[in-house]
């Protein structure tokens, strides 16, 4: 247990978090391999992308665009097909539709009432921009991987981030649904974390690799978050 009211600051990971990607992810691909004729279960296409999506990160900064880009083209080398040009940027560009999870909204504007809020995420600035209107609440900060040229799990991201936020890592509590990403890299750093489990209940790790980790709280969603504060 943590109480939150020795925090000013709370830093989110966006997607997966606040932003629903896993059904985003889903909705850009299943048509692609569908038409491709590869018929993958919903767990495999996540756990794939999962892998192919770090593996892209790694090594000298691309964008994220360029990122997903390169993910379609990578299920093509696998499942041996050739994936149109339409196809190669339509993950990137799904992006703008991918909705926050139905809890995200009203728990976002309760702890702005309380917290500064601030956006640390694996994402371009423009992609963002889209996500941001969905999100309907003011951010203190946002630090995205375009801004520091590196993506989580690098602690630079992080690191960027406490500097901006100007505050000592006891006041700043990470919230984030990887453990990969996020909670592993960011009690590193000494920053308390909650691990917002959104896959609670299902099987397999979906779109992040597995990873194991000591968050000092989990939740399965922002709403019991937010509940927390008095």
């Amino acid at each position: 247990m943590i109480d939150l009211n020795q925090y000013k600051a709370i830093t989110f990971d966006c997607y997966g978090t606040l932003i629903d990607w896993e059904t985003g992810i889903l909705t850009a691909l299943k048509p692609i391999l569908i038409s491709h004729h590869v018929n993958l279960q919903d767990d495999d296409i996540l756990e794939n992308f999962a892998n192919f999506e770090s593996q892209l990160e790694q090594g000298e900064y691309i964008s994220y665009r360029e990122v997903l880009q390169r993910v379609v083209q990578s299920f093509g080398e696998k499942f041996d097909f050739a994936p149109t040009e339409l196809e190669i940027k339509s993950l990137a560009n799904s992006i703008q539709y991918w909705q926050p999870f139905a809890d995200t909204v009203a728990a976002l504007q309760l702890l702005k009432q309380k917290f500064r809020l601030v956006i640390i995420s694996n994402i371009d600035d423009d992609l963002f921009a889209f996500s941001a209107k969905k999100l309907e609440v003011e951010f203190d900060k946002i630090i995205t991987a375009q801004q520091v040229k590196s993506y989580k799990p690098s602690l630079n991201n992080f690191q960027q981030a406490i500097e901006k936020i100007e505050l000592p890592t006891e006041q700043i509590l990470h919230v984030a649904a990887s453990v990969y990403h996020d909670i592993i890299p960011a009690k590193s750093l000494g920053l308390s974390t909650v691990w917002v489990n959104r896959r609670m209940g299902q099987t397999g790790p979906g779109a992040t690799l597995p990873s194991i980790g000591e968050p000092d709280l989990e939740v399965p969603d922002l709403k019991t978050l937010a509940t927390y504060i008095q």
